[in-house]
């Protein structure tokens, strides 16, 4: 896999060009001067030609079986190991996050492939007794068609994979709309799958801009599925287009997540989570700790060994193994975050942090220092809305009650997590938080592929991805009825006896 400078959409099978004949360019955030490639800049043409294939596709892909199936799923996971540290090194230039994170994030492809590569053998369904007879019923799930995935760029390679795995071994075909930051980790999954032996038009990759290529699968009425990870704002905007049609949609969006301390927790510990948590890929997690509720008794030691630990965490190009933050992905994104550190100034105390990085190795790129907010308030907008960058607040509580209805006092519910050494209260914690993942004495970040991911409240629509929760975002339930009695029997009408 040579590290082209060119790349191209991939569409029934091959690698094309875009109709446009234009392309946008992929820059280094740690130092926007390096260009990482060419891409091409789609349109709503290139999208038709990638749905049509997609859609030819299902009819002979729907019919392999799932086994099949996910043995082609499983030689894809044996090249993601084969390619992973330069996966991970071109994943940190595009993306920014620090090296053994983005080593990560192509793990979580590998492990959500493996796993999806066994429920080929474990899509099952039920068999129950009939009221009737001499009649026979079960359900199987059935693959919904094409379905458009359109990912974000903070895990540019681990979200593709926990939606296209599932869709592939469901029996679906995909058109992959990645996120135009971070085009080279999708192209380099997208080309593991070609060289695994999927068929061609089964995954088809059209980069491009929401705009012109994102809507264009949003209405395309061969869509049967639109899978969106991103913000809250624009995940309502899919679900609105896809609405008139009645078009499947599964929606992962934005969070507020807490860590709750409590005055019995080992402080060192929930210091190091808030810090992973907090700071881990630059704050630009939607599992992100931007919130720490601590108990007021031990909030005073808390700070003091949260802010000295802040303090000397290294920022810096992510590809130096000493460097523990890296920059924000984008100009834009760093504006936003330098826009709510300025209101957090205005609304409380500013403890660390709180400037972007411009002198040195930084006047190129996209950095911002970790910082702290002390003596928050919970209705305070820093403690309400998304900053996405590493801006954490620290928010005091009186008992556990009151931090768990801290914690849930957001329009969002992803993930949260409580540090307490009394099981009474981690239980408690764990049946009152109102969120779709919770940790005790971790942060709020480390979900692994075998369990259900995604929230509550306006962090989505209802659905899970991961796990077998997966499998029911990209299938339907078809119940099956087989009479072997020789005559006409009426459920729930005839009483029958043998």
């Amino acid at each position: 896999m040579a590290d082209a400078k060119y790349f191209k959409n991939y569409i029934n099978g091959e690698w094309v060009d875009s109709v446009t004949g234009k392309t946008f360019e992929n820059r280094n955030p740690a130092d926007n001067r390096e260009v990482l490639g060419h891409f091409q800049a789609s349109n709503e043409v290139d999208v038709k030609r990638a749905i049509d294939a997609a859609r030819e596709a299902f009819k002979k892909w729907r019919l392999v079986p799932a086994p099949k199936r996910g043995e082609m799923i499983y030689k894809l996971a044996e090249l993601l190991i084969k390619h992973k540290e330069d996966f991970a090194r071109q994943m940190t230039q595009e993306m920014g996050k620090v090296l053994k994170e983005t080593r990560g994030d192509v793990q979580e492809a590998i492990d959500m492939s493996y796993y999806m590569a066994g429920e080929g053998r474990r899509q099952f369904g039920q068999t129950t007794p009939s009221e009737l007879p001499n009649k026979f019923q079960m359900s199987v799930r059935i693959p919904l068609g094409v379905c458009a995935l359109i990912t974000p760029w903070n895990f540019p390679m681990a979200i593709p994979s926990w939606k296209m795995m599932p869709a592939l071994i469901c029996g679906n075909t995909v058109v992959f709309k990645p996120a135009t930051f971070t085009p080279h980790s999708a192209y380099n999954l997208v080309k593991c799958c070609e060289e695994a032996g999927i068929p061609k038009g089964v995954v088809n990759f059209v980069t491009g801009s929401g705009g012109t290529v994102g809507m264009p699968l949003m209405k395309s009425d061969d869509v049967k599925l639109v899978t969106f990870t991103g913000s809250t704002e624009v995940g309502r905007t899919v679900s609105e287009v896809c609405a008139p049609a009645f078009r499947h949609v599964h929606l992962e969006m934005g969070g507020k997540n807490a860590i709750m301390v409590m005055d019995d927790a080992i402080v060192d510990l929930a210091v190091e989570g808030a810090l992973w948590g907090g700071f881990g890929t630059t704050g630009q997690r939607c599992t992100a700790t931007s919130r720490v509720i601590v108990h007021r008794k031990i909030i005073k030691e808390f700070t003091e060994k949260y802010v000295a630990r802040t303090r000397v965490l290294k920022v810096g190009n992510g590809l130096d193994p000493s460097v523990e933050m890296g920059p924000s992905v984008c100009e834009d994104q760093l504006k936003t975050v330098m826009e709510y550190v300025e209101i957090g100034k205005k609304e409380a105390k500013l403890l660390c942090g709180g400037n972007r990085l411009t002198a040195g190795n930084y006047a190129h790129g996209y950095f911002h220092e970790p910082t702290i907010f002390g003596d928050v308030d919970p209705h305070m907008r820093i403690a309400q809305e998304e900053i996405f960058g590493p801006v954490v607040s620290i928010i005091p509580c009186d008992s556990l009650e009151q931090a768990v209805e801290i914690n849930n006092g957001t329009i969002y519910g992803l993930s949260a997590s409580v540090y307490t050494q009394d099981v009474n209260k981690a239980f408690r914690a764990m049946r009152d938080s109102y969120t779709g993942i919770f940790y005790v004495n971790a942060p709020t970040i480390g979900a692994e592929v075998h369990l259900p991911f995604g929230g509550t409240n306006q962090t989505g629509n209802g659905h899970r991805e991961a796990g077998t929760a997966a499998l029911d975002v990209f299938s339907e339930w078809k119940s099956i009825y087989i009479e072997f009695s020789g005559k006409l029997q009426k459920a729930q009408i005839d009483d029958v006896m043998p």
